[in-house]
């Protein structure tokens, strides 16, 4: 159990993206990776790791083989979730209440972020002369509510309610007549004064720490395992895979829950820009970078819907996948998920030499499914890429359920992964080495 509670603990440390880059960056940083800086010269030594941010809430790290860059072997996750955003101007006063303005982020389950004990976390960017300085803060205590309407005010709340996110879901702060200003107080948490704040991104958390529950222990349940999941496993393979054959990379992305349309998104230029530089900076061109690509692969690993214990006509009636019943690889026929004949036999060859499970999703052919990294990333990075997912139950939710086999399923398939190498002998050929 201890890559789950490691997991946990890596959840509980990541209360915003902001701060799950800074967990990333420390575990890195403690592996004995270097920290490179977008607007900084890189020095580039073969054999060795590094790792660069990008609006410090995306991370890329890689590992160059002895060989240098001849191929790609990209796992990417991303570290947001969906939540309430505080908005400026945040406080609200009702009578003797104080409320905070928020917006949703993403696509929640509104009512799961009710009646339980609330935080906010994130940054705030501080002026001090000239310099534009980012802190980091999380409120670390119960702080906020999202108050229910009790039953005997609405006897229908039961049939089916619909929540209005600018009047059902505002967070109770305070009492009007004894509390302190919202932002002073952020302000004083981060060891800064209230008028050097010139901006923030805040954001709701879900305070209730994570667990491991079921007959046997099998379930863990916490908040953001959508995408937390994946990230920490494929941080764990990077990690620990040591003797690469194609460049490592390990790609954590912001902003995936709003379409990824930012500079440090999935779409953004973030992954061609570095792929590129690492290859000029060892001496490479363009023509070295598209030939590495086609011997390239990368896994687009985000959390896949398992099947409901209480729904289960929702899911398709042949593609079914269950918790800790093995990976799950996502199919798409309008392209939601990358995944084709050929990255499949890729990634199922590789669990089959690992002896893991695999099980496959599609969507029921009258529901519209959701989107993810891969085909986003692909519009930058062309690669052969396979989409896939742990498991998990309530995506979306403010508390998930997921399995304890497979993460640690995963962890080994990240690790086996890096270590190997594709090559393209032809357009409908290939090899694994």
């Amino acid at each position: 159990m201890q890559n789950i509670n490691e997991l946990l603990t890596f959840i509980e440390n990541s209360p915003s993206p902001f701060h799950a880059v800074e967990t990333i960056s420390d575990r890195l940083d403690n592996a004995g990776f270097t920290r490179l800086y977008e607007q900084d010269d890189w020095k580039l030594e073969k054999g060795k790791g590094y790792y660069v941010c990008r609006n410090y809430s995306s991370v890329l790290a890689f590992r160059i083989p002895e060989t240098g860059v001849q191929a790609f072997n990209i796992v990417a996750s991303h570290c947001d979730s969906p939540t309430f955003k505080i908005k400026e101007n945040p406080q609200i006063t009702t009578g003797p209440y104080i409320t905070l303005n928020t917006e949703r982020y993403g696509g929640m389950i509104m009512s799961t972020w009710m009646d339980r004990p609330l935080s906010v976390a994130g940054r705030l960017i501080v002026r001090e002369g000239n310099t534009y300085t980012q802190k980091l803060v999380n409120i670390d205590r119960d702080l906020l509510v999202i108050p229910n309407l009790a039953i005997h005010m609405d006897r229908n709340m039961n049939d089916g309610k619909k929540f209005n996110p600018q009047v059902d879901m505002l967070p109770l702060y305070g009492l009007k007549d004894d509390t302190q200003g919202f932002i002073a107080m952020v302000a004083k948490e981060a060891g800064v004064k209230e008028e050097d704040v010139i901006g923030h991104d805040l954001f709701l958390y879900n305070r209730q720490k994570g667990t491991v529950l079921g007959a046997n222990n099998e379930f863990v349940c916490s908040a953001k395992l959508d995408d937390l999941q994946c990230a920490f496993a494929s941080m764990k393979g990077f990690i620990a895979q040591e003797d690469v054959k194609a460049m490592s990379v390990l790609a954590v992305f912001d902003n995936e829950e709003v379409g990824s349309s930012t500079k440090q998104g999935a779409a953004s230029t973030f992954l061609f820009d570095t792929l590129t530089r690492v290859v000029k900076e060892l001496g490479g061109d363009e023509n070295t970078y598209r030939k590495a690509l086609a011997h390239s692969f990368m896994i687009s690993a985000d959390n896949a819907h398992a099947v409901h214990p209480n729904q289960p006509g929702i899911a398709d009636p042949t593609n079914r996948p269950a918790i800790n019943k093995g990976v799950v690889i996502k199919y798409n026929a309008n392209q939601r998920y990358t995944t084709d004949a050929i990255s499949a036999a890729v990634f199922k060859g590789l669990l089959n030499d690992l002896e893991i499970s695999f099980q496959t999703f599609a969507n029921r052919s009258d529901i519209m499914g959701g989107g993810t990294l891969g085909n986003i990333s692909n519009t930058r990075v062309a690669l052969n890429t396979v989409d896939i997912g742990l498991p998990q139950l309530a995506m979306h939710s403010a508390w998930e359920t997921a399995g304890v086999k497979d993460t640690e399923d995963f962890i080994r398939i990240c690790t086996a992964f890096y270590g190997m190498k594709l090559n393209k002998v032809e357009d409908d050929k290939y090899t694994v080495g």
